[in-house]
């Protein structure tokens, strides 16, 4: 493999985690294994790419219903531990990307202080209803009537109706939102989630953005700019670091996501490719729909000849994810969990990985790949899968 030659890609299917961590039940997830729990519950998976590739080898200990132990991986594999405090998308991508964090964000998992909502109201001139921990779809369902009726913001995170309150106003209060959780309320995102419909048949809308801290710290993508490096971003990758370092084109859809992910391979010569790819967390993990779960990985084990197809004799490419999202618990949260790391490309030496102590060695084998500086936290595992 000539480093820095080619093309370079983490590919993040947002959600699915492969197993429990050391610390899951200190985070209250005790019993979530994303892909463990799917699996069992349909039966076991027939996913024969994900299989070929190395999927059921990335487990510690147990394997996974469907597949077959004795396969002979064709991609490096193993799983990664998540260093950091904290189970949310923001937190993942940075510590895929060198930034650990010591202290979990904030989460108000029974709600806002009233005097920070008061405030934001005030500064907002609209009243607010919810301000608890609650699915998006299920609190819109239960007050998006009376949100037409007066107004008032839908706290969750935010919501609102689009022809209740224009999108322009529903993201300027975010922004609102965002100045104020900072400091001892710090948290990582404000996200706006427009919905439109009638009462029994709210919709969201494709209009949802995200407002995220800036990474405290020298990101992957930071010295990759830095050095000059191509960086294109696929989903919510832009919004995940406030746009420092990276624009990204977003998609709904998985299907959406794949399409880009061909695309960027077809047109970049080198470079690097960031990619969320969202519904195994947002459409399926958060609502606890387990058919939808695993529809979804059907999908995905179909497209990857599409992806292999498309790589080139030095390109290195990971799946990975950034935390769990188990549809299979009572839960609709993240789920703290491992996450599998498969590593293909042509070239790529197809062994095993092991137990990596943090998804920062996932950055830092990117950045190695260039031939850059070190990141503060990772070990590069670049040398072991150069065939």
């Amino acid at each position: 493999m000539k480093y820095g030659t080619g093309r370079a890609a983490i590919i993040v299917l947002d959600g699915l985690g492969s197993g429990p961590a050391p610390d899951t039940a200190q985070y209250g997830d005790a019993g979530s294994d994303t892909l463990g729990n799917v699996a069992r519950l349909v039966g076991g998976l027939r996913l024969p790419n994900l299989e070929q590739l190395g999927l059921g080898q990335c487990r510690e200990g147990a394997g996974l219903a469907g597949f077959d132990a004795a396969v002979t991986p064709s991609a490096a594999y193993g799983v990664a531990r998540p260093a950091s405090a904290g189970k949310d998308s923001t937190t993942g991508h940075w510590e895929m990307c060198g930034v650990v964090l010591d202290k979990a964000f904030q989460t108000y998992p029974r709600g806002f202080p009233v005097p920070l909502l008061d405030d934001f109201a005030r500064r907002t001139g609209r009243g607010w209803l919810g301000n608890r921990a609650a699915s998006g779809t299920a609190i819109i369902d239960e007050l998006g009537a009376e949100h037409q009726r007066t107004g008032k913001w839908i706290v969750y995170t935010s919501a609102a109706h689009e022809r209740t309150v224009p999108l322009e106003d529903l993201y300027q209060a975010c922004a609102v939102a965002r100045e104020m959780l900072i400091g001892e309320h710090a948290v990582s995102r404000v996200i706006a989630r427009p919905f439109e419909g009638s009462p029994g048949d709210y919709r969201r809308t494709p209009h949802r953005k995200d407002f995220s801290i800036a990474p405290i710290g020298t990101t992957l993508l930071d010295v990759l700019a830095d050095g000059g490096v191509t960086r294109i971003g696929i989903g919510k990758v832009d919004d995940l670091f406030a746009g420092r370092n990276i624009s990204s084109e977003h998609t709904p859809t998985n299907g959406d996501a794949y399409r880009r992910i061909e695309r960027a391979l077809e047109t970049l010569d080198t470079g690097f490719i960031f990619v969320n790819v969202i519904e195994f967390d947002q459409t399926w993990g958060h609502r606890n729909d387990v058919p939808g779960f695993h529809q979804g990985l059907k999908e995905l084990d179909a497209w990857i000849p599409r992806l292999l197809a498309r790589l080139q004799p030095d390109d290195l490419v990971m799946l990975t994810a950034d935390h769990g999202n188990d549809p299979t618990t009572p839960s609709t949260d993240h789920s703290r969990e491992v996450v599998p790391v498969l590593v293909l490309g042509p070239n790529v030496h197809p062994v095993p990985l092991g137990t990596r102590r943090t998804f920062a060695d996932m950055g830092q084998t990117v950045g190695e790949y260039f031939g850059l500086p070190a990141l503060a936290a990772g070990t590069s595992f670049l040398k072991d899968v150069s065939a």
